[in-house]
């Protein structure tokens, strides 16, 4: 009979140890769906095409965005050269631009630029930046510069081109 008890307990405290386990696990996977959630219902913005605070001008048409990020156009009104900032490869500022902008795909893109640098139709290809952080601090010190970011990170302070009269947010905007 005291055996009996014994084995009783231990099957108790197996069970207690599961059930607490359970528990654990349970209340994880509830906190990592919330998170999931919240970050899916947290909405991207459109992509606002920042510049350099001495590019001379406020609006572009589409067709002028595309002669400047295809390198065709590589010099603002004067002299100013453009620097071309692209994010890189799987960012969602780099997926737009490819999808909306240049109408192609990553291995395009990257033939692309490999043949116009060969070609010697332009010394090299966009600069790689790795986050919209980088982006803003790399047209802060580019004269020239052009980046794509995500319209609710960009700062107040920088200089946001409008495509056609129109703003990140407005009706028509090209960049989403």
């Amino acid at each position: 009979m005291g055996s009996d008890k014994l084995h009783i307990l231990e099957v108790l405290k197996i069970m207690t140890r599961f059930v607490c386990l359970a528990i654990i696990v349970t209340v994880s996977l509830l906190a990592c769906s919330s998170l999931l959630l919240q970050a899916q219902a947290t909405p991207s913005g459109d992509i606002a095409i920042v510049v350099n605070s001495e590019v001379p001008i406020n609006n572009l048409s589409f067709d002028d965005l595309r002669k400047l990020v295809l390198g065709d156009k590589q010099y603002w009104a004067g002299s100013l050269r453009v620097t071309l900032l692209l994010r890189a490869p799987v960012a969602r500022e780099r997926d737009v631009v490819l999808r909306r902008v240049y109408d192609m795909n990553e291995a395009q893109f990257r033939q692309y630029w490999i043949g116009k640098v060969f070609r010697a139709e332009t010394a090299s290809g966009p600069k790689i930046v790795y986050s919209n952080d980088m982006a803003v601090m790399m047209l802060s010190s580019l004269p020239g510069s052009i980046a794509f970011i995500d319209s609710t990170e960009v700062p107040r302070n920088m200089k946001v081109l409008h495509i056609d009269g129109k703003l990140p947010g407005q009706q028509g905007y090209p960049l989403r």
